[in-house]
């Protein structure tokens, strides 16, 4: 497989909430004591790409700083420009073979069998060979398992560094053969900071933004600067229009019928909780979708707590659906969700 194939520039970043785990790895590998795999699991959302890439020039450095990868040498200009020889970068391909877009898309058994092929290769810049896989949970079984040799066996001064989103969708005996870098959601008050630098907003919109990406700072910040808060807040004007009888279940189905459906399943299940907790508890300052509240309330007021629950489950039944990879009619399925929703009262 040639470079170009398989390899396309990497950003680097070790954002503020990975300084303890840029530490560890740090220490490990100057200590000459670096496993050969690491899976890296967190949620999405919140730069394990970057944090795996900046791990990655570490070791592939050959004048290392005291801070980090020199940004100077060979092998870091390589890293940074036309692409490094001794880097594999691993993602789920389309039917054409093009790198498929995010959260879509499988890493299938021949591109595993390629990867294995390149680590059996001698470094050509001298040192190590290292690969970045994302996310783990893309490879189907064929080439999970294809990946397990590699695994036991990956040669010297090789790196294998699996990024996850979904540690439970990853196989056990691949698990098993990595060590883990656990990335928790981000501490609040660094996160709100970092996204209000970015956003040039203040802490309270930033606070929301936050919340309704349950805490990535980094979707937070695709979220705004991507369409997609707009897109939310069109869309929750429709689950309004719904339930006023402005507009009908299939109307609004049809107008969502190619938009991100698991992201649309994510906001209505998020809408869900907060119903749910405003039944439980009365009060809204532990709900996540805030500038919702009023319709929130109402919802709460009227509904049936166990139609709530049952919708809720039924939502997140889809959503693992669609995340194995399944391949309903996505129109069909978000008018049988939007029936229901009109049902709640």
């Amino acid at each position: 497989m040639d470079i170009a194939s398989r390899y396309h520039a990497l950003e680097t970043n070790v954002y503020p909430w990975f300084e303890p785990q840029w530490q560890r790895i740090n220490q490990l590998y100057r200590a000459q004591k670096l496993p050969h795999a690491l899976i890296i699991n967190g949620i999405k959302g919140i730069g394990k790409l970057h944090f795996a890439s900046s791990v990655a020039q570490l070791v592939l450095c050959q004048s290392l700083q005291p801070a980090g990868a020199c940004l100077q040498c060979r092998s870091c200009q390589l890293f940074s420009s036309s692409g490094h020889p001794d880097l594999y970068h691993l993602a789920p391909q389309d039917s054409a073979g093009s790198k498929a877009g995010p959260g879509s898309g499988q890493i299938k058994v021949d591109q595993v069998r390629d990867l294995s092929q390149f680590m059996q290769k001698s470094a050509q810049q001298g040192g190590y060979r290292v690969v970045v896989l994302d996310p783990a949970e893309a490879m189907n079984l064929s080439a999970a398992n294809a990946l397990l040799k590699t695994l036991e066996e990956p040669g010297e001064n090789c790196l294998l560094l699996l990024i996850s989103h979904q540690l439970g969708q990853v196989m056990p005996t691949i698990k098993s053969r990595c060590q883990r870098v656990d990335c928790p959601v981000p501490e609040q008050s660094i996160a709100v900071e970092w996204l209000a630098q970015q956003l040039n907003i203040e802490s309270g919109p930033a606070t929301q933004l936050l919340n309704v990406v349950h805490g990535a700072p980094l979707l937070g910040l695709g979220f705004k600067q991507g369409g997609d808060q707009s897109l939310r807040a069109e869309f929750f004007t429709g689950l309004k229009s719904i339930l006023q009888k402005k507009t009908t279940a299939i109307d609004l189905a049809l107008s969502y019928a190619k938009a991100d459906i698991l992201m649309l399943l994510a906001w209505m299940y998020s809408l869900l909780v907060d119903i749910a907790k405003l039944h439980l508890i009365g009060a809204d300052r532990n709900i996540v979708n805030s500038d919702m509240t009023k319709m929130l309330t109402a919802l709460a007021k009227r509904s049936d707590i166990k139609a709530v629950y049952r919708l809720s489950d039924k939502v997140q039944a889809q959503r693992a659906a669609l995340l194995a990879h399944q391949n309903p009619n996505k129109q069909l399925l978000l008018e049988d969700l939007l029936l229901d929703w009109n049902n709640l009262i």
